[in-house]
């Protein structure tokens, strides 16, 4: 895999635009921490917040930064000549016991974060007193894809308010335009650079793009987006033409969710993990890997998702992207096996996997603060 470090992003003209503007419980081993104006040692200082709904204008294609070249017309042949990407009969075989137990939604106050499973790279994240949804997908079926094998965790009725949603990248399992078409359009949306043309098209008044490493502000709460191993497309002429990547969310107490969005391992974990000490919480993709040869630079195997999660220095991970769509040919039980096998082989507290059933939930509260009864 050929190497490209962006520390910073793409030179950009902006211009400002007019916006309109069953529950477990963990207590987080530190207290609030004040890093969104510098960073460790040998690394910059984070950026400053840039203005909400800054309308600006980014390079055609952003294929200089793939981390792996897209395959090839000897992939495709091999691709083609090898069969198929999806379980045989016995790997499908398990589809009943994939696990489902929908819930409430846990309470929450300003101090506290949760994190609810709704399928998928779908997470209704709670922190810093905002509700956020990640790649939003609410639909049954996807283009190109089978129907869900587990129903949605979370009732679209049953949401609160939705303050922000974050789109990791436009493939349709993670851009899903019937879910987004259910939101006011209002709804501040944080997008990789190139994406926001695709929502302002659809009238969404508040819609910030960033480059890695670029950060936004929310009531109090920091969005940064860092890069991942993989890359975009959603139709025939638009390869890489927008950015793809993570997001690392920070409430005003310090306490910090990073969602993984869609990628392959690589060096940015420790870069990302270096620039954003004290990571509460990994939501980290472990399914769609197989066959390894044609996903393994874009997609993480389990073992892969509990290394970058040490790489982070993550105190806890959260799997997600496998047990909802049929993408790949790994059994679709596979992944909860190996992620968990992978965890205990590298000697981390079983109390820190947070492998949710589809709907589940998990809630941590800061240091000092009460546990509900």
């Amino acid at each position: 895999m050929t190497q490209q470090t962006h520390e910073t992003g793409s030179a950009t003209t902006t211009v400002p635009a007019t916006t309109t503007s069953a529950v477990t419980v963990t207590t987080p081993a530190t207290t609030a921490r004040d890093d969104t104006a510098t960073a460790p040692p040998g690394f910059p200082p984070l950026a400053e917040p840039r203005p909400l709904g800054e309308l600006r204008f980014w390079p055609r294609t952003f294929h200089d930064r793939l981390t792996a070249p897209l395959p090839g017309l000897k992939a495709m042949a091999r691709f083609a000549r090898e069969g198929s990407v999806r379980p045989g009969r016995d790997g499908l075989a398990d589809i009943p016991r994939l696990p489902y137990e929908p819930g409430p939604l846990p309470r929450t106050d300003t101090g506290t974060v949760a994190v609810t499973w709704a399928g998928h790279a779908s997470w209704i994240v709670r922190i810093g007193g905002l509700t956020v949804l990640t790649d939003p997908v609410w639909s049954r079926r996807i283009i190109g894809t089978p129907a869900r094998v587990t129903p949605v965790g979370v009732p679209w009725e049953t949401l609160p308010r939705v303050d922000a949603v974050v789109i990791s990248h436009n493939h349709y399992d993670h851009l899903d335009a019937p879910t987004l078409r259910r939101l006011p359009r209002d709804t501040p949306v944080f997008v990789p650079a190139g994406l926001g043309r695709w929502f302002r098209r659809r009238r969404f008044t508040t819609v910030t793009e960033l480059d890695w490493w670029e950060a936004a502000e929310l009531s109090g709460v920091r969005f940064d987006f860092v890069p991942a191993h993989h890359w975009s497309k959603r139709t025939l002429t638009d390869t890489c033409h927008s950015l793809w990547g993570g997001w690392v969310l920070t409430a005003a107490d310090g306490q910090r969710v990073y969602f993984a969005g869609d990628t392959g391992y690589g060096h940015w974990f420790s870069r990302i993990g270096g620039r954003y000490p004290g990571i509460d919480l990994a939501l980290m993709p472990i399914g769609a890997y197989d066959p390894r040869w044609w996903l393994s630079d874009v997609h993480l195997d389990p073992e892969e998702a509990v290394r970058a999660t040490e790489d982070l220095g993550a105190r806890r991970m959260a799997p997600m992207h496998w047990g909802t769509f049929v993408l790949s040919a790994e059994p679709v039980l596979e992944p909860l096996t190996r992620v968990r096998a992978a965890w205990d082989k590298a000697g981390l507290d079983r109390e820190d996997l947070w492998d949710l059933p589809v709907g589940g939930s998990r809630v941590l509260h800061p240091v000092g603060s009460e546990r509900p009864a």
